[in-house]
């Protein structure tokens, strides 16, 4: 007979860690939607409180959902109205209307699986990180999959749960969102965990950690460690059980899942209840009680009070035992009485309704095949007939349309062609900067490191004599050197993570930006990266930042490129002046922020000014710059998409870039982002 905290496990874990748990956030989140000056905003936000309350109050959370499904359908964004039945049916789930949930799960994967959900696809990205509105369509059907997974594991139909996972994964590695991926995999292991196969379960939770470990959702990490646990369990390994649920602990801990807290500190009470620890078993029981009591977890608070009167008995504590198992055996029955209620309830739906449905469904197909029938017949009758009429001007229209697709087909190609090479390009000028950055604080680390051999094999030396005078300054140089060392490897570390953070794909989000640090940090890489490819090349740089700026929200990932190309641009003008050889002359470029609040109070714009002493820019191409496929670099050094991608970015932020430049004098590009 299974333990009363791996029951917890293998029902309670799978659905777990949706909810936010910041106190202030709810509240927060409420003025913002009172404050709401548009439907788009208020769905988003009700959205977020839904989630909010899932795992706490379903009830709650439900009404912000139903809010959530009113305005999806008025605003016509049938991605979020799938959502919302999904989300609507994770909380009839949860509140074991389980007839409500099936259906609102069913409603929701009918609309995400029509392919015209994706036409207006506004917010696709909240949608499992998806990346287009088509990839946000069928991330939105995996995760319908991934729940019903859960959603069947709770009526008991394993084998619909099993195959449920299997189409998650399908979905999921077809689109390559590793979230879905991780979770699907994970659920897969359970399956076999459940079914006595724990060596397949273990292969499919690693399968499920390594899709997490690159994957960027970052929650639920701790259910993972937590099935890790059941598996040692199966094997007897009780140490290494309760190292993936510390592990699992820990992670929750740190991201205030609570009912997930509640289910490890039950599985490790359970484990030393195992080893007869059963002071250690009392304490993480209790604390898995407090947590469970906190989110109203009835089900995981009677299965707790069991466990502590398990272990109360084992300490011969017959009175505590006696209390808390009949406490536990009578909120077990009164759930169990309700559960088997709602589970009778799923499992005898009105058949008759059900028919109906299905019936209704085929006539409704049945009907839109032939309306299309007649729709196509009606169609080609008026084709045939204009045909007739204009067939030797269709002739010759035939053969101009095949010439104009093969040169769009060509274009396209080229185009395609262009946008890699620009992305190539800078990508290298990326790269070099990030290679001469970090080469710094390396040879630092070196040196340093070479420094303290030597002195270690002085202070042998001289702790062999007994010279302590001389063995204490030894140390203390060691030790300054030391730090030196490790202050040079946090900058090197520093630097690694700014890159990794710079490079990285936009996430389309925008966030709170220290805009001086960003235009100082790409100049310097815009810099290095020309040093690298050309030694010769040298140009003085000046920096002016107003401090008072602060943070302003941007796609950092976006606006550091623009800026990391107006900077490129400029220095290879001040580069091609240099080349001629003129007298006095010194190549500058100087990048400069400011801010106005030329809007009112809190309202302004926040100015970027990249300038340049190069040649200038002539007057008769000035109003071309800013059109694709357009440069003023000689052949095969530019592609032209710089500055119109520039342009692009900057306009997506409500902003404006534009140029002032005087022919052999310079040009200045200042880019200017409104704030709130």
């Amino acid at each position: 007979m299974k333990s009363i905290a791996k029951i917890i496990a293998l029902i309670l874990l799978p659905v777990i860690c949706r909810a936010q748990t910041d106190k202030n956030y709810p509240d927060s989140m409420q003025t913002a939607l009172r404050n709401a000056t548009n439907d788009t905003i208020r769905i988003d936000i009700n959205r977020k409180l839904g989630f909010f309350h899932q795992d706490s109050d379903a009830g709650k959370a439900l009404v912000y959902h139903e809010a959530q499904l009113a305005l999806a359908k008025k605003l016509n964004l049938k991605i979020w109205e799938a959502d919302a039945y999904q989300q609507i049916a994770y909380c009839y789930t949860a509140l074991l209307n389980l007839p409500a949930g099936y259906e609102n799960y069913m409603q929701g994967l009918k609309i995400a699986e029509d392919p015209a959900a994706a036409t207006n696809g506004w917010g696709y990205s909240n949608f499992s990180y998806s990346k287009s509105p088509e990839e946000g369509r069928r991330s939105v059907v995996g995760m319908i999959h991934f729940e019903l997974s859960a959603f069947y594991n709770l009526t008991r139909y394993y084998q619909l749960a099993f195959k449920q996972s299997q189409q998650a994964l399908e979905i999921g590695t077809g689109i390559q969102n590793l979230k879905i991926m991780s979770l699907a995999t994970r659920d897969l292991g359970l399956y076999y965990l459940r079914t006595n196969r724990p060596d397949s379960a273990f292969f499919y939770f690693q399968q499920a950690l390594s899709y997490y470990n690159i994957s960027p959702y970052k929650k639920n990490l701790g259910g993972i460690y937590a099935y890790l646990g059941q598996y040692y369990e199966t094997k007897n390994q009780f140490d290494s059980a309760m190292v993936s649920y510390r592990r699992g602990l820990d992670i929750s801990l740190k991201d205030v899942s609570l009912t997930l807290q509640s289910g490890l500190q039950a599985l490790l009470g359970n484990v030393y209840m195992q080893k007869g620890m059963f002071d250690s078993a009392l304490l993480y029981t209790m604390n898995a009680q407090k947590v469970s009591v906190s989110v109203r977890d009835s089900l995981s608070i009677a299965l707790i009070l069991i466990q502590l009167g398990n272990i109360y008995k084992k300490k011969l504590d017959y009175v505590k035992a006696f209390h808390y198992l009949e406490a536990g055996k009578n909120l077990t029955d009164t759930l169990t009485n309700r559960y088997i209620d709602k589970l009778m309830q799923f499992q005898n739906m009105d058949f008759d309704q059900k028919t109906k449905l299905q019936k209704l469904e085929k006539e409704s197909q049945l009907l839109k095949s032939r309306n299309r029938s007649y729709a196509l017949l009606g169609g080609l009758a008026i084709l045939v007939l204009v045909g007739l009429l204009l067939y030797r001007n269709n002739r010759r229209a035939q053969k101009a349309n095949n010439e104009l697709a093969s040169a769009l087909v060509s274009l396209k190609s080229t185009q395609s062609q262009l946008i890699q090479s620009e992305k190539m390009s800078s990508l290298g000028e990326l790269t070099a900067g990030i290679a001469h950055e970090i080469q710094n604080p390396l040879n630092f680390v070196n040196n340093f490191s070479e420094v303290n051999k030597e002195l270690l094999v002085d202070l042998k030396d001289e702790i062999k004599k007994g010279n302590i005078d001389e063995v204490n300054a030894l140390a203390d140089d060691v030790i300054a050197n030391e730090e030196k060392i490790n202050h040079h490897g946090r900058r090197a570390d520093a630097i690694v993570k700014g890159m990794l953070q710079h490079s990285r794909s936009s996430s389309g989000v925008k966030e709170p930006t220290d805009i001086n640090a960003l235009a100082d940090e790409y100049l310097r890489l815009a810099y290095h990266g020309l040093r690298a490819k050309d030694k010769s090349f040298n140009a003085t740089m000046k920096t002016d930042y107003d401090d008072s700026i602060g943070n302003i929200n941007i796609i950092p990932q976006d606006i550091g490129r623009v800026i990391l190309n107006l900077i490129t641009n400029a220095f290879y003008a001040t580069n091609e002046k240099q080349k001629q050889a003129l007298a006095n002359y010194e190549p500058t470029v100087t990048v400069s922020t400011s801010r106005s609040l030329s809007f009112g109070e809190g309202r302004g714009e926040v100015k970027i000014s990249v300038k340049d002493n190069g040649n200038g820019i002539p007057q008769k191409v000035l109003d071309k710059i800013f059109q694709p496929f357009f440069t003023t670099k000689p052949t095969g050094q530019g592609t032209g998409l710089g500055l119109s991608l520039s342009y692009d970015i900057v306009k997506a932020h409500g902003g404006e870039l534009k140029v002032e430049t005087k022919e052999a004098a310079g040009s200045e590009f200042i880019i200017n982002i409104p704030f709130n």
